[in-house]
């Protein structure tokens, strides 16, 4: 049986990855959304998501929780040392929120344009915050023995991890063309049916371009994954994930394809976290610095208390997803209630 610190790292995980999910797709079409002109076009790409995108980011807000109690040190180094790009991504998310809401409450011309540019940046500026934030967990930071980063905005803004941001978007557009395909019909699904295999395409491409960067400059992230030869299953699973999304697209199953890209982004976290156990935080050049999921975790007693809460309360967050998703089922359609 896994240990205390080991099922929170996985709860962890599940968390994170339901929001990569989650507000992924609602994130994608938010950077795919000046692609389209006409108003119509873009009230449908805002309604497609408008019922869910809320809910989504409690998937945040929870893996935010989980991080505190659980792995006190970790949460207290990342967002300091991420203070930056953390007040940056709390901006483009309230502004993305205020769009949503504002777009639709006047109908000039300049005043949706306005909205519709803050929404779409918004969302790609989210997007790439987040892939920053991931790479240089990969990458790792600069932790002294006090176990507190030293550095500044700029050492975060390396190479690495601006390929991992771009990934982030381009992952993102992908998942959220397919969501907008599986919502819409009509010559708004058409159109952006075709986008689909151009958003894999660019996915592909600056993923293979991360993979290879991370096997060079990051090469401990393969070590457990030769340790554990099953655990090769997980990247083999992702890339059958990603390879039937245009098979389900070309055939009319727009579901299946969602499915298919909502496996892929699993994976894709799988093989993260798979990567990274049991560190958390690594420390570059010093990994003795490590914050990991044994130096870096709250106490027993703690961790079997919230062990109870999370049992509890992650059950309600399904529910209340499931639930959601279920009432708002089916293609979007205008009316006078619409954004």
């Amino acid at each position: 049986m896994p240990d205390l610190n080991t099922i929170w790292f996985i709860l962890l995980t599940t968390l994170l990855a339901g929001y990569a999910i989650l507000d992924g797709f609602d994130l994608g079409v938010g950077a795919l959304h000046l692609l389209v002109r006409r108003d119509d076009e873009r009230r449908l790409f805002l309604n497609a998501i408008g019922p869910v995108w809320d809910g989504n980011e409690v998937w945040l807000v929870t893996g935010g929780g989980a991080l505190f109690a659980a792995f006190p040190d970790v949460y207290a180094t990342v967002f300091s040392g991420f203070y930056l790009p953390f007040i940056l991504l709390l901006f483009a998310l309230i502004f993305r929120a205020v769009a949503i809401e504002f777009r639709s409450k006047h109908p000039a011309r300049w005043w949706r344009q306005t909205w519709d540019v803050s929404f779409s940046v918004a969302s790609i500026l989210s997007s790439f915050l987040l892939g920053i934030a991931f790479g240089n967990v990969i990458w790792g930071l600069p932790i002294d023995p006090d176990l507190e980063y030293r550095g500044g905005l700029l050492r975060l803004l390396h190479p690495y991890a601006l390929m991992m941001g771009v990934t982030t978007v381009a992952l993102f557009m992908m998942h959220g063309a397919i969501y907008i395909v599986l919502k819409t019909e009509g010559e708004v699904q058409q159109k952006v049916r075709g986008w689909v295999n151009n958003t894999i395409i660019a996915f592909i491409i600056t993923y293979a371009l991360t993979t290879m960067a991370t096997l060079v400059y990051a090469p401990y992230m393969a070590e457990r994954f030769k340790a554990h030869p099953t655990s090769f299953l997980v990247p083999v699973l992702t890339m059958l994930a990603i390879a039937n999304i245009p098979r389900e697209i070309h055939r009319g199953h727009d579901f299946r394809a969602f499915l298919s890209s909502c496996a892929c982004m699993a994976g894709l976290m799988a093989l993260f976290a798979i990567g990274v156990y049991p560190n958390l935080v690594l420390s570059r050049p010093a990994p003795d610095f490590s914050l990991t999921i044994y130096n870096a975790a709250s106490s027993p007693k703690t961790l079997s208390i919230m062990l109870v809460i999370a049992a509890i309360g992650v059950p309600l967050v399904l529910a209340y997803t499931a639930s959601i998703y279920y009432i708002f089922r089916g293609k979007v359609r205008l009316n006078s209630m619409s954004y």
